[in-house]
């Protein structure tokens, strides 16, 4: 085979991976990266900032299950896609970001992008930062990446490559990788968390998002063992909301400790019952608390699980399910559907004018919908009340907590499948983060719905300063006319007044061929 540049061998490489789309911006420093891009088949995003070419890949991640690979340059590119990896980060999606770095060794100070330890901020926010010094080891580093993502817990990876380096010549290595193994349950455990279930009075399951793909063999498991369910806004749909003991997304309300404290058994999967999850230091428990996870750090926290097993989702609930004895319903349907109603008579409180429009989005949305929502009080309430049938299509920045991240994400989430529905849902100022990236929803006349809440100001950092005892100050920005900006991108646009009106104009908005900027507020 004719000698070819490293930039040429790597996409290649990640085609071999099975990649097929890449988001990124091309620069004088990354530019060797884009050699062989056509040539291996592979489809790339030009993203408007290299924070939206993150939060795409991100989308595209969780839309697909497959790793969301960027494309980035040196120094300024890396710093401005962190977001998106600390975001990623925190809520487990594999991302394998690619970068250029400057050429190892003294040289001048002053050089283009310089910094002084790049590998070391992106390692801030990722899994693992690391400086391939060579192309044997570009090519171990994307093997590693993408074994870890079958087989652990899915993160964020960072390779930064010599710009020198990318431009050497040399042979396309042969690729022999062995398929990685999940993790089993141990049998003894399983056996014995087993036959705690079969024997509790009142048992009670969360499910998290590490949970997602183990949805079908959950329902099983709760439908025969009779157990209550909650799950964490990451694990919403793991068990359908339809099923008659399911709590839904609720941990967050503070009488859930109370609902919890009744169950003898509390067995948690796939969640790290996290300060996001839960907003309160304790779960609540009296009882005796199971854990079931792959990461090993989740098992040993401040919860104090009486017994942990370290395993594969699916794998460990598969196995009990088998174990499990036929039960009737341990809890009493009607109490929980009482509970759940006073939940969301609070959250419709606490922020109300929005649960009239999650409800109009119920009715209309298909239960295929995939939603990627960002930073705002209309996802609050919805994340709560939406119920959802299906895992794995609720998307919101859950833990790093960053604002910008819902059209972005939407948007890689759309080009991942375009022939299903696929909503955005933000806020007018969290909206103004990313908003450059219309141009690309635009550019692919992507029939995506985009609803924005538009509350004319940071509403809910103005409800915490007047709990705090604090004078309102800057919560307040000028916005720009949005019917106006959809206009010059050439969008479309609707501003409905009633919810009645917003449920026909996301109907309309499903079926058109463009994006459509659909604008509500409390007024």
């Amino acid at each position: 085979m004719s000698a070819e540049s490293l930039g040429s061998r790597l996409a290649q490489a990640l085609k071999t991976h099975g990649v097929d789309t890449i988001f990124g911006i091309p620069g004088v420093h990354n530019v060797e990266l884009y050699r062989g891009i056509e040539q291996a088949g592979i489809r790339h995003i030009l993203a408007r900032h290299e924070q939206g070419a993150g939060f795409m890949a991100d989308g595209y991640a969780r839309a697909t299950g497959k790793p969301g690979i960027a494309f980035i340059i040196s120094g300024p590119g890396v710093t401005n896609i962190m977001t998106p990896m600390g975001q990623a980060y925190s809520d487990s999606v594999p991302m394998l970001v690619i970068s250029s770095c400057l050429p190892l060794g003294p040289s001048m100070p002053g050089r283009l992008h310089e910094m002084r330890d790049q590998t070391g901020a992106a390692a801030a926010v990722c899994d693992w930062s690391i400086c391939a010094e060579d192309a044997e080891s570009a090519f171990i580093l994307i093997d590693r990446a993408f074994s870890e993502f079958e087989s652990g817990r899915a993160r964020p990876k960072h390779i930064t490559i010599p710009i020198d380096v990318l431009g050497e010549l040399g042979a396309m290595p042969k690729f022999k990788r062995d398929k990685a193994s999940s993790s089993n349950p141990d049998t003894n455990t399983v056996s014995k968390i087993t036959n705690m279930l079969n024997a509790a009075k009142k048992p009670l399951f969360i499910f998290g998002g590490g949970s997602v793909g183990a949805s079908q063999i959950a329902n099983a498991l709760v439908e025969k063992s009779g157990a209550a369910v909650f799950t964490t806004y990451a694990g919403r749909g793991v068990v359908s909301a339809s099923y008659p003991l399911n709590f839904g997304a609720t941990l967050s309300r503070p009488d859930s400790a109370r609902a919890i404290a009744q169950a003898d058994l509390v067995i948690a999967v796939g969640t790290e019952l996290a300060e996001v999850d839960l907003w309160r230091d304790k779960l609540g428990h009296r009882g005796v608390l199971v854990r079931i996870d792959i990461d090993n750090m989740v098992l040993d926290d401040l919860h104090g699980a009486s017994v942990k097993i370290c395993a594969d989702a699916n794998a460990t609930l598969s196995a009990m399910t088998a174990l499990a004895l036929a039960a009737p319903e341990k809890w009493n349907a009607k109490e929980i559907a009482q509970t759940k109603a006073a939940f969301r008579a609070e959250a419709d409180s606490e922020r109300p004018g929005i649960a009239p429009y999650v409800d109009a989005l119920q009715r209309v949305l298909p239960s295929d919908c995939m939603f990627y929502s960002d930073m705002t009080q209309f996802a609050y309430v919805a994340k709560e009340l939406y119920a959802m049938e299906k895992p794995g299509h609720w998307h919101h920045p859950f833990g790093f907590g960053t604002l910008g991240y819902a059209l972005p994400a939407a948007i890689g989430g759309k080009l991942a499948r375009p022939n299903q529905p696929v909503v955005a849902i933000a806020g007018d100022y969290g909206f103004q983060y990313t908003i450059q990236e219309l141009g690309v929803a635009a550019e692919f006349g992507l029939n995506l719905p985009i609803v924005l809440w538009d509350n004319g100001k940071l509403k809910e950092i103005e409800d915490s300063m007047i709990q705090s005892q604090i004078a309102p100050n800057a919560v307040v920005a000028k916005n720009p006319d949005f019917g106006k900006l959809a206009e010059a991108y050439g969008i479309g646009f609707a501003a409905p007044k009633s919810p009645e009106e917003f449920e026909t104009e996301i109907a309309a908005a499903l079926v058109a061929k463009r994006p459509t900027l659909v604008h509500i507020g409390p007024d």
